[in-house]
This record gives structure tokens, C-alpha cells and sequence, in this order.
């Protein structure tokens, strides 16, 4: 199992310190790090900017939000970010949602998955130096009855390893039909097989395996022996994701921990936020969703849980490190990392 993780900085802006985090995160045997983007800073640039600054750790996109670039400006950026980090740089992409894509950006969130199907097609024919011709049902290149050309990219031909943010049935299948790689967030590895059995499905339509792909899971770790504290304080901030982070119709991160069991839970959290009592949202999140979609408690309960995804069929394990600056962040990281190791020779 690999250890990957998010960008971090000392304090807000601080990118030096980001640069030093990705080097000892390097060091430390991280395989990758990872960005992401809401309504802030976006995915790419920080990637760009720690490229120039490291030597060996992957560059991950978690992830750009489909429909906010065309399909075209995808790949260039992919093949930009390939040359100038010496192919270590993975494109990781997701629906992200209708209150973001439709109120920030200004795109209709309409036909995600379609769009996803036709993004990462059109990528991988850019990419590959073909020339990209292609008629689907949002994006047709070049457009009809104007004066474009189907063109090949200038640049040189390279690989870029795609990763899909999925959650729902069609989208997971869809990843395991074409992407590299699968981003799960919402995930309890006891209830695997409620995500993994559409990814398996959806990679056997192709002639593919679930093994062909790399599959991360991103969580919290918090190593402590205060297990009840930390458990409660992780469940009451999910309060958040449940009752804001979506509409009422759709909020894909309460939707998957529905499928997981905890269906009457989470609807009841998203119903007290939308009616203003969020103190009682917060404490009606279940510790226990808490504790099994994260890694937190004494080293020895989150080894246990780390062989726990490792037997559920995870290759990629991306951590969120608490901590009140990059240097107590790195100490949790290679805590983490010497347990991982230390589970592999178990």
C-alpha cells in the first residue's frame, strides 16, 4: 500500500513552506501529493510550482473540476505539466457539483457523466497525438459547419495517467471502464464492495481488471490516545459535508454513506442543517462513520485499520495531516508511513 498526500503550507500563501513539506514528504517515501480546487486557488499552478522543487514524488490533481476548462485545455496542461515535471504528473478529474460548477463557473452541471465519458476520450486522442476529431453529445471537434480544423497536437505524444473522482453507480463504472486510476472519497472499507463492484464491472466491459487500476482512498489520520475526543470532533465535522457541501437533491458525499448504512443518520444530519440547527446536525453525525472513513486513534488501532483497507483491495491510502504547521504535519506522516510498512511485513 502507498502513502500519498495533500499539499500543506505553514500558513496560508506560504508556498515555500509547501516546497518543504513535498521534499520531506519525498523523502519520507510518500509515493505522490496531491492539490485540489472549490472556489480558491485552482489544482494546477501550486503543481507546477513544487514540480520545480522536487525530484521523485508524483504531482496529482484531486481534482480539477470537468467543465470548467474545454477538453483541449485539459490536455494541454496535462502535457505541460508531463514536460515540465519529467512525467510525474497525474490528471485527476470530477464532477464536483451543481451549487460550484453552475454558481462559480457559470457551466451547466448537465450530463456529468457524459461529460466525463467525452473529456477524458478527447484527452487521451490530444494527448496521444492524434488528431482530435470527435462528435459526441456535448463536445464536437471541430465544430460543424464553421472553419475549424481537426488539429494534432504540437506537442510531443505522452502518457498521463487519468484518475476519476466517483462516487455514484454509473461514474464508478465508467472509471473502471477508462481511467488510470479511482479517487474515493465517502469510503468504508468494510462496505467496499458497494463501490468496487460497479468499478469491477465497468473494467471488465473494457477487458480490463479491478487490479489495472490504482485505487486512493483520501482521509484524516490523527494519531492519539484521546480516541473519543478526536473520534466525536471528526463526526461533527461531517455535519458540514451532509447539510452544506449539496442541495437537497443532490449531495453525493451524504448519498454514498447512505448506500454504507447509515442512510437514516445522514438524512436526519442534512434535515437539521437545512433547518438551521446545526450545533444538533453536527451531533447527530455517527462516531462510528467517523472512525471507519478515517484513520484515527493509538498507532496500534490505526495499523489495525490500515491492514483493514489494505485487505479491502486499496492500493492508495492519501491522508489529511492535522497539525499546526508542516513540521508536527511531517512527524504524523512518518508515523504513518513506518506503520504502513510495518503492516506490509505482518
Amino acid at each position: 500500500m502507498r502513502i500519498a498526500v495533500n499539499v500543506t503550507t505553514d500558513s496560508h500563501g506560504d508556498w515555500q513552506s509547501a516546497v518543504t513539506f513535498a521534499r520531506e514528504a519525498e523523502r519520507l517515501g510518500a509515493e505522490s501529493i496531491w492539490t485540489g480546487e472549490s472556489w480558491g486557488y485552482d489544482a494546477i499552478t501550486p503543481l507546477a510550482y513544487l514540480a520545480a522543487g522536487t525530484d521523485r514524488i508524483g504531482l496529482g490533481t484531486g481534482i480539477i473540476q470537468l467543465g470548467t476548462r474545454s477538453p483541449a485545455n485539459l490536455a494541454m496542461t496535462a502535457m505541460a505539466m508531463q514536460s515540465l515535471s519529467g512525467n510525474r504528473f497525474r490528471l485527476g478529474l470530477g464532477t464536483s457539483g451543481p451549487q460550484v460548477v453552475e454558481g462559480w463557473h457559470g457551466v451547466s452541471f448537465a450530463k456529468p457523466v457524459q461529460r466525463t465519458r467525452e473529456i477524458i476520450e478527447i484527452v487521451r486522442l490530444a494527448t496521444s497525438g492524434e488528431r482530435v476529431s470527435y462528435d459526441g453529445d456535448i463536445y464536437r471537434l471541430p465544430l460543424p459547419d464553421g472553419e475549424g480544423r481537426a488539429l494534432r497536437s504540437s506537442s510531443p505524444p505522452v502518457h498521463v495517467p487519468i484518475y476519476v473522482a466517483a462516487l455514484g453507480p454509473r461514474n464508478l463504472q465508467l472509471t473502471g471502464e477508462l481511467a488510470d486510476g479511482w479517487i474515493g472519497g465517502s469510503f468504508i472499507p468494510e462496505t467496499a464492495e458497494v463501490f468496487l463492484k460497479h468499478i469491477r464491472a465497468g473494467a471488465k466491459r473494457a477487458g480490463r481488471k479491478l487490479e489495472d487500476l490504482d485505487l486512493q482512498i483520501p482521509l484524516s489520520v490523527e494519531i492519539t490516545d484521546d480516541v473519543e475526543e478526536a473520534g466525536k470532533r471528526h463526526a461533527r465535522g461531517y455535519g458540514f459535508t451532509f447539510g452544506a457541501m449539496g442541495s437537497l437533491r443532490n449531495n453525493f458525499y451524504k448519498n454514498a454513506f447512505a448506500r454504507q448504512g447509515f442512510a437514516d443518520e445522514v438524512n436526519e444530519v442534512q434535515c437539521l442543517w437545512m433547518a438551521g440547527e446545526r450545533d444538533k446536525a453536527r451531533d447527530h453525525v455517527p462516531v462510528e462513520l467517523a472512525m471507519k472513513a478515517n484513520l484515527i486513534g493509538t498507532p496500534a488501532m490505526i495499523k489495525e485499520r490500515i491492514a483493514v483497507y489494505r485487505d479491502a483491495g486499496i492500493t492508495t491510502l492519501r491522508i489529511g495531516i492535522p497539525g499546526d504547521g508542516v513540521s508536527e504535519k511531517l512527524e504524523t506522516l512518518a508515523q504513518v508511513i513506518d506503520l504502513v510498512r510495518e503492516t506490509a511485513q505482518a
